[in-house]
């Protein structure tokens, strides 16, 4: 099947910088909300109201018909989880936040997994180990690099724990719209798939479970779920591919990577 890759100008990537710093914000500020007693629909409600004050466009509002500003999946839920007044927060969960806006037609998209309260020393292990694979996955989001080595670079971090990485949701391009080509598997073989070149824009988000790969979607099909019911977590950037590399779109300002991370 021939793509419709859409590679975006230095002027187009640096219009998208204002949709990623809003979509990075509220990420954070949704984040530190989430805490014991607390509803996913109250941080639900939080994200839109922090979006739209700043002139921005929740972007997963309406999109398919998904009725949430953010998508938030509790322990073993992966991905879409849709906000409710029901889904109480307790000590030692884990909550993944996904959630984007749009600013002047651009789409920023990014997604975090937070332990609620001290979670145990496995399920911190599954997170600082997810977060590696997404930093990985960036760093390989390089002009002359190929889409498999990316999802090379986060499959093996993850499996090498014995985490299952998750094949039947990827990552994605983005610009004008939530979801472009390519798909952005987070599994692969080196120096496979379509070279990357300077001008694509991706959301590379590794899901990666503590046990199965395997998935289950829910009765209100959106939510996702994990096989075995074992904890999954989620973590996602966009990045722009430029001449310099690698450049982060869901950022603040003052952001700064991570010394030990390569990107």
């Amino acid at each position: 099947m021939r793509l419709n890759i859409i590679k975006k100008s230095p002027a187009e990537i640096e219009a998208m910088k204002e949709a990623g710093r809003l979509s990075a914000y509220v990420l954070r500020k949704v984040g530190e909300a989430a805490k014991p007693g607390v509803s996913t629909l109250e941080l639900d409600e939080l994200a839109e109201m922090l979006i739209r004050a700043e002139g921005g466009i929740p972007a997963f509002k309406g999109y398919g018909g998904f009725p949430g500003s953010i998508c938030a999946s509790v322990n073993d839920q992966i991905v879409h989880g849709i906000p409710s007044s029901k889904a109480i927060l307790r000590e030692g969960d884990i909550l993944s936040i996904d959630t984007g806006a749009t600013v002047d037609g651009w789409v920023g998209d990014n997604a975090w997994t937070y332990p609620i309260g001290k979670v145990s020393s496995d399920v911190a292990m599954l997170l600082e180990t997810t977060e590696k694979c997404m930093w990985a996955g960036l760093s390989a989001a390089r002009a002359g690099n190929h889409l498999g080595d990316i999802g090379h670079a986060v499959q093996s971090i993850a499996e090498a724990q014995g985490y299952g990485v998750v094949r039947d949701y990827v990552g994605h391009g983005i610009g004008r719209h939530m979801h472009e080509d390519p798909n952005v598997p987070n599994y692969g073989r080196p120096h496979s798939g379509i070279e990357l070149e300077v001008g694509m824009v991706l959301a590379i988000e590794p899901m990666i479970n503590m046990g199965t790969r395997k998935t289950r979607v829910g009765r209100d099909g959106w939510l996702v779920t994990t096989r075995d019911h074992k904890p999954s977590a989620h973590f996602e950037k966009t990045v722009a591919i430029t001449e310099d590399g690698p450049l982060i779109l869901t950022t603040e300002p003052g952001f700064t990577r991570p010394v030990s991370k390569t990107c």
